[in-house]
């Protein structure tokens, strides 16, 4: 079944004109910096508080012309490095009636659409909801949140304008008491990762929160949090 027919997965990911931005735009912005290295390499390895010096020196004493064809090459791989890491950490979501697959930086996500209760765009993020109200899936992109909410309402997602749970949030600080036991470390922790930009490991410890039943959202550098009931473990003899 091809893309467009009745039933098809309806793929939502960066255009044409973002690649192109990427994949062109950078280098050659790249290149136009790396063309101005030779121009201030001299000005900067004069500068006593310049950081790693000695490379600037050695541009410096460089002929222009060798200096100008280093400095555009460098600045094309640093750009083409650039678009290289932007398109694989962009955002792919793939929806169908049965389904629907996140991918991120090669690794696939799929979520089955009978666990789902809720999807929406909570500013620049994606989110779907078990039945509930614990996060399956909070992916940060830059998609549009028109194109998500008509791809999932196309597969009959139950779509939302906004986040039903939003009131719950209420704002972290430190020593709450009516979080679960083990929680306020973890937030204080991630606190710190937030705060330092270390998405790696805010996301890291995001997951280790929602095994606790505590669900987290961002703003800015401010954490909210609110709390969804943990599942039941079954007995070992199975009642």
């Amino acid at each position: 079944m091809r893309a467009g027919e009745p039933g098809a997965p309806t793929t939502v990911g960066g255009d044409v004109g973002e690649l192109v931005v990427m994949w062109v735009g950078f280098p050659l912005l790249g290149a136009a910096v790396g063309g101005l290295l030779p121009l201030v390499a001299d000005w900067v390895a004069g500068l006593p508080w310049a950081p790693v010096q000695g490379w600037f020196e050695l541009v410096a004493g460089l002929p222009y012309r060798r200096a100008l064809a280093g400095g555009v090459a460098l600045g094309v791989l640093a750009g083409l490095f650039v678009a290289f890491v932007g398109t694989r950490e962009r955002l792919i979501v793939t929806v169908d009636r049965t389904g629907a697959r996140l991918r991120r930086d090669g690794v696939d996500r799929d979520l089955a659409r009978r666990t789902v209760t809720a999807v929406f765009a909570d500013r620049k993020e994606l989110v779907l909801l078990d039945p509930a109200g614990a996060e399956l899936a909070r992916e940060r992109s830059d998609l549009s949140p028109r194109r998500l909410r008509d791809a999932f309402r196309e597969h009959g997602w139950p779509w939302q304008d906004a986040d039903p749970h939003r009131d719950a949030f209420r704002r972290w600080v430190a020593g709450l008491p009516d979080l679960p036991p083990g929680a306020d470390p973890l937030l204080r922790v991630r606190q710190r990762a937030v705060e330092a930009g270390r998405q790696r490991d805010a996301r890291e410890l995001r997951g280790e929160l929602a095994r606790l039943g505590v669900v987290v959202r961002d703003e800015g550098s401010r954490q909210y949090w609110r709390t969804v009931p943990l599942p039941r473990e079954e007995n070992p003899d199975g009642r």
